[in-house]
């Protein structure tokens, strides 16, 4: 009989996968009634009339010779906040990288156990960073804004501050997930741990830093975008200005530019990924 012959082609984790899908609704669906989460309002009579306006006074986008020189101006003062502020977070990253980084540990050579003072300076070092990324971006604007006044300063040192703490994290594990061979026959030989990290963990883990740290490039232009909102200066605030105005054509000519950007970011990114692999 053929009738028994497709139980060999039967999912055996089936129920498992079933299960699983069940508890996971079971635990999302309180949480979008808690958000109030409802799409159905977006193909409401009204809001599709709304949507239809809004998206209207999107063409033609503004293309004025006055309005793409402010433009141009703007850009170039949201790359510069997203760049200057991303460099600074780097300045402070390495240092608490090689605080974090158990892999660096001069005490742990041969299996020792990492000494008091270095677990309380790691561990302070990881609160640290924790305490850093916690405060998003916008946050850090708004307090900034106040204390040094509308412009790019305030945006700078809020990307500063929140990216601080997520370069230090993420490197710090991509450093340790890396081959520690090279790393610990420097240490043994007497190698500090800067040295070390130059030419034991950073060329196994180049690519993936580069990668990782114009990801987070890209992030900040995003984040400058949305600070100048709080007046940080740049595109941001610039979009606010045209939506505060009801200038559609202009609010799609700044999104063009927005969309732009990221692409010439993730240009540079695999150009940079190419170079190193």
């Amino acid at each position: 009989m053929m009738a028994s012959a497709p139980s060999q082609y039967t999912d055996p984790a089936w129920r498992g996968r079933v299960a699983g899908l069940v508890i996971g609704i079971a635990l999302l669906w309180p949480m979008l009634w808690a958000s109030e989460f409802k799409p159905w309002l977006l193909f409401d009579a009204q809001s599709l009339q709304a949507t239809g306006r809004f998206l209207a006074d999107f063409f033609p986008p503004a293309h004025s010779g006055e309005f793409l020189a402010m433009v141009a101006v703007a850009t170039w003062e949201t790359i510069a906040m997203a760049t200057a502020g991303l460099a600074l977070a780097i300045l402070g990253a390495i240092p608490l990288t090689l605080v974090v980084n158990q892999q660096l540990s001069i005490s742990r050579i041969g299996g020792g156990r990492i000494r008091l003072p270095s677990r309380l300076a790691r561990q302070a070092a990881r609160w640290l960073l924790v305490g850093l990324r916690s405060v998003p971006e916008l946050v850090w604007a708004l307090l900034f804004v106040r204390i040094v006044g509308l412009g790019p300063t305030a945006g700078v040192l809020a990307i500063a501050l929140t990216y601080c703490g997520m370069l230090g994290k993420v490197y710090a594990e991509i450093l340790e997930s890396s081959d520690a061979h090279a790393t610990q026959a420097l240490l043994k030989g007497g190698s500090g741990r800067l040295a070390a990290l130059l030419y034991g963990s950073l060329p196994e883990a180049a690519s993936e830093l580069v990668s990782y740290t114009i990801y987070r490039w890209e992030c900040a232009i995003r984040g400058s975008i949305i600070m100048g909102f709080v007046g940080a200066g740049g595109l941001g605030q610039r979009m606010d200005e045209s939506m505060k105005m009801l200038a559609g054509g202009e609010v799609s000519a700044m999104l063009l530019v927005f969309i732009l950007l990221v692409a010439c970011a993730d240009g540079v990114s695999r150009l940079l990924r190419r170079r190193l692999g």
